[in-house]
């Protein structure tokens, strides 16, 4: 087996070595006809890999002249995530999104992407070549409207990215910094009001679950012991209200009086964190390995 041969169909179509070989054997040391039988088999790899479970991944938020975008692709591990070759896909997914903008995950599947491949192929293709489940989770897009100003924020770690609708004239410096802001307090509202009743009956359910636990506040009189639990409630939503956090990076303000001081409103909040909500698989690697030792069961 000639080595450069095999460098050569490494570097043409990014497979693992063992890989390579094989598909040089099976095709008479013909790259062009390797390049196809990988191809193929790659396919088959990566049909047998949709019931895995992605959970890891990468977000990103960008803009074009028209909309922002925020949006989540997931790969099986963290290691995949820092593949060069996934973070230029998200990336690409993100710009074809933005181009055709799309009203679901279907549509988006279906899209065309600027080599002519839909986003869905880019992913089965991608899943054979990086050996993990690839998948587009979810993705929002924000109009860009005249009195508007579209802001967004990733984290370094591309697994926390913000995407942020002003209405009134803020300043990017400002815009981005409450962007920076939302990702590392991770409001889920942007006001009280907001918040559903359910959920703040379930906080008031649980605060009196645990007063009721607590002597000193059971003999405090029937009102005086209502308005500290209404105050431990204001108290728990206040965190996850964006407008009454306190401003990280100015702690005078809460984050609506400084919006208010800008003479500025929230009109749409989205935050992505990889894998919030995906039910994760915890795996035996010890067990694995033996398994694919003792013949891949």
């Amino acid at each position: 087996m000639d080595a450069k041969l095999i460098k050569t169909l490494r570097e043409m179509t990014q497979a693992g070595m063992m890989d390579c070989k094989k598909a040089l054997d099976a095709t008479n040391d013909n790259l062009d006809d390797a390049v196809i039988w990988l191809r193929e088999n790659g396919l088959v790899k990566a049909a047998k890999k949709v019931d895995r479970v992605a959970a890891e991944g990468i977000t990103l938020a960008k803009d074009n002249a028209h909309y922002g975008i925020i949006v989540e692709v997931n790969s099986e591990t963290d290691f995949a995530a820092k593949n060069q070759a996934f973070v230029k896909l998200v990336d690409e997914i993100a710009d074809t999104i933005l181009k055709h903008t799309p009203k679901t995950i279907e549509e988006a599947l279906n899209s065309k992407m600027a080599d002519g491949q839909t986003i869905r192929e880019a992913q089965v293709a991608a899943t054979a070549t990086i050996g993990e489940k690839i998948e587009l989770r979810r993705f929002n897009l924000i109009k860009k409207l005249p009195n508007n100003h579209i802001s967004f924020y990733n984290h370094a770690n591309k697994r926390i990215s913000v995407l942020l609708d002003f209405e009134g004239p803020i300043s990017n410096d400002d815009a981005y910094n409450v962007a920076m802001h939302v990702a590392a307090m991770g409001p889920q509202y942007i006001a009280m009001n907001d918040i559903p009743e359910e959920l703040k009956n379930q906080e008031l359910s649980i605060i009196r679950a645990t007063a009721a636990e607590d002597p000193k506040l059971q003999a405090k009189p029937a009102n005086v012991l209502e308005g500290i639990l209404k105050g431990k409630l204001s108290k728990r939503l206040s965190e996850i209200s964006l407008l009454d956090q306190t401003y990280v990076l100015d702690e005078k303000f809460k984050v609506g009086d400084f919006l208010k001081a800008k003479n500025v409103t929230l009109k749409e909040m989205i935050r992505y964190e990889v894998g919030e909500g995906i039910e994760k698989v915890s795996t035996d690697f010890a067990s694995e390995v033996a398994a694919q030792l003792n013949g891949g069961h």
